[in-house]
């Protein structure tokens, strides 16, 4: 039987011992990776997080600004400034509608085709015995 010489031992102990190293350096770079992929996500998430912040102010600023326009004592003073010749509504102008409008313009619309005395007709079916 042949017996391996004290050399094969140690060219097994060091190709192990790199392995070690290889595999662990490896895990080491990825771990380092990933904290760096990690960093920039975010990063990213901060810098959108403080546009949609910007947007939501300039958003409420522009509210705030159509709010202060609609109000009726501006509205009353630019009619005035701008010589529009605007009249308030009252709610004597407004009107409730009370019928169906689409049975109405359907109407509206085929007047000269069914006469106003016409009335529908319905058929039913008899049942013969």
């Amino acid at each position: 039987m042949k017996t391996l010489p004290p050399r094969a031992f140690v060219n097994h102990l060091v190709m192990y011992s790199l392995a070690t190293i290889v595999i662990g350096g490896g895990m080491g770079l990825g771990s380092v990776w990933m904290r760096h992929q990690i960093s920039l996500t975010a990063n990213t998430n901060r810098i959108l997080e403080t546009q949609i912040a910007e947007v939501r102010r300039h958003s409420e600023e522009i509210r705030t600004a159509v709010a202060e326009e609609q109000d009726i004592t501006v509205l009353k003073r630019r009619n005035e400034e701008w010589h529009l010749g605007l009249v308030p509504q009252s709610q004597e102008q407004v009107q409730a509608v009370l019928v169906n409008p689409m049975a109405r313009l359907a109407a509206k619309r085929n007047r000269d085709i069914f006469p106003a005395g016409v009335e529908s007709v319905s058929f039913r079916v008899a049942w013969q015995h």
